[in-house]
């Protein structure tokens, strides 16, 4: 099961990955590529070329943990685009909402959290 939580950070590697790549070959991707850390506790999303599939990699404490999710029909409907950078940071809202084939751009949530008055 995967346990996603507020404060987990959350990468999504920009580029297509190669999806026969397991957990060895992904974590290093993550030193590599994304210049990170697979043993830090980041949750690292990556998709195929085809954006039909996604691959979760997490390093819990104990082992890692892949998750995999391919869509039966379509394509996932928004991928970050590359800026200069090989990774983008999501919420975990967001990631939710990517895992259902949503767009984080036009999730409205409430913000996480607010300054609180100064007496």
């Amino acid at each position: 099961m995967l346990q996603l939580t507020p404060h987990m950070t959350i990468k999504v590697a920009v580029e297509p990955v190669d999806f026969r790549k397991g957990i060895d070959g992904l974590a290093a991707v993550c030193r590599q590529v994304i210049m990170d850390d697979p043993f830090g506790g980041t949750v690292f999303v990556f998709r195929n070329k085809r954006q039909t599939a996604i691959k979760i990699l997490l390093y819990d404490g104990q082992g890692f943990g892949l998750f995999q999710k391919r869509l039966s029909k379509g394509r996932f409907t928004w991928w970050p685009e590359r800026e200069g950078s090989a990774v983008e940071k999501l919420a975990v809202h967001e990631l939710q909402l990517l895992l259902w084939n949503g767009d984080p751009r036009f999730g409205r949530v409430a913000a996480q959290w607010r300054k609180l008055a100064q007496r």
